[in-house]
C-alpha cells in the first residue's frame, strides 16, 4: 500500500480524524467510508402520500424500511438508484432521491407556514423542496444559488416537485442586510469529509479523491463557512432560529466555525431535541446540543447545529 494512503484516504485526513476523535472512533468512520450505502428517498407530500408510495413499492416487490424520525423517509434494500429514475413516481416528482442525513437539517429547522425562510446555498434543491413540503407550500421561501448552471438545476427540481420558491441567483454572502428572515437554513459548502465512499471505487477514482481532497480545500471551505454564517446571523430576525449544517465530520468546519460566531455575543446554541433522533449513529461533538452523524451503511457523515439570534 502507498505510504501516503491509509484505507485509500489521504494520510492527513486520517491524522486529523485521529487527533479529533481518537483511534477507536476514527476506525469506525473509516469503516463507514468503505460501506456502500443503501438508496434512500423522501416522499414528496406536495404531490403524493406515504400510503400511495408504499402501495407502489409493494406492487414492485421492493424491500424497504422506514425511519423513526420521519414518516416520509424510505430506505430501499433491493433496488439501485438508476432503476428508480425510470419509475413513474420519480419522474412525476412524487419522490425525491435524497440521503437520510440531508433530510435532517430541514426537520431540525422546524419551518412554519407563513414564515419568511431563506435557504442560503440551495442547489440542487433537496432541502429546499423539503422545506416547501413541511410548510405545505405556505411559507415565503427564498432559495439562493450563485452558480447559474446549478441555479437552473435548482429551478428544474423545484418545478418538478411542485414547490413554490423564489430563486435568487446570487452569492448569499452579498444579500442586502435590509432583508430579514424568520428562519434560515445554511447547508454550507464543505470538504465533504462525511460523504467519502470507497466501496467499489476504482484506483482512478481514489487517485481523484487524493488529488481533490486537500488541506487547501478544507481551509477554503472554512473561510466561506465563517463568512456565510456571519451573513446568516445578520439576516436572521432577532429571537429567531437558523440551522447550520455541513456534510463534514471535521471540527474545524463545524464546531470551530460556530464557536467563532458565538464569540460575537449575539447568538446561542439551541440544543437539538428529538427523541427519535437518538437512534442516529452519532459521533462525539465539541458543542453540546449539536449533532454529528457518523457515516455508515445508512447515513452520510453530517453535522447539524441550531442557532438562535439574541
Amino acid at each position: 500500500m502507498d505510504s501516503n494512503k491509509i484505507w485509500q484516504i489521504p494520510l492527513f485526513l486520517k491524522q486529523m480524524l485521529e487527533e479529533q476523535y481518537g483511534k477507536q472512533v476514527t476506525e469506525k468512520i473509516l469503516q463507514g467510508y468503505q460501506i456502500k450505502r443503501n438508496t434512500t428517498f423522501r416522499v414528496n407530500i406536495l404531490k403524493s402520500s406515504v400510503d400511495e408510495i408504499e402501495t407502489v413499492l409493494k406492487e414492485k416487490k421492493i424491500e424497504y424500511e422506514t425511519v423513526a424520525w420521519s414518516k416520509e423517509a424510505f430506505i430501499l434494500k433491493n433496488v439501485e438508484e438508476k432503476e428508480i429514475r425510470n419509475w413513474e413516481i420519480y419522474q412525476e416528482g412524487k419522490i425525491y432521491l435524497q440521503s437520510l442525513s440531508s433530510m435532517l437539517p430541514p426537520i431540525v429547522l422546524q419551518p412554519k407556514e407563513g414564515e419568511d425562510i431563506l435557504d442560503m446555498t440551495a442547489a440542487p434543491g433537496g432541502k429546499t423542496t423539503q422545506i416547501a413540503a413541511i410548510t405545505n407550500n405556505k411559507a415565503n421561501i427564498t432559495a439562493c444559488e450563485m452558480n447559474k448552471i446549478r441555479a437552473e438545476r435548482l429551478q428544474y427540481n423545484l418545478q418538478k416537485q411542485g414547490a413554490n420558491v423564489y430563486v435568487m441567483i446570487q452569492d448569499s454572502r452579498k444579500i442586502d442586510d435590509l432583508f430579514s428572515f424568520d428562519r434560515i437554513l445554511l447547508d454550507a459548502p464543505c470538504s465533504g469529509s462525511g460523504t467519502i465512499q470507497l466501496q467499489g471505487e476504482s484506483d482512478k477514482q481514489n487517485d481523484k479523491l487524493e488529488k481533490n481532497f486537500t488541506i487547501q480545500l478544507i481551509e477554503k471551505s472554512v473561510e466561506s463557512q465563517i463568512a456565510l454564517l456571519k451573513k446568516a446571523i445578520n439576516l436572521l430576525k432577532q429571537g429567531k432560529e437558523m440551522v447550520y449544517s455541513t456534510c463534514s465530520v471535521l471540527a474545524n468546519e463545524n464546531e470551530e466555525v460556530i464557536q467563532k460566531i458565538l464569540k460575537q455575543g449575539n447568538a446561542e446554541i439551541i440544543p437539538i431535541k428529538c427523541k427519535e433522533m437518538k437512534q442516529l449513529p452519532l459521533l462525539p461533538s465539541k458543542i453540546e446540543g449539536t449533532l454529528c452523524v457518523c457515516p455508515n451503511q445508512l447515513y452520510e457523515g453530517f453535522f447539524i447545529a441550531k442557532i438562535k439570534k439574541l
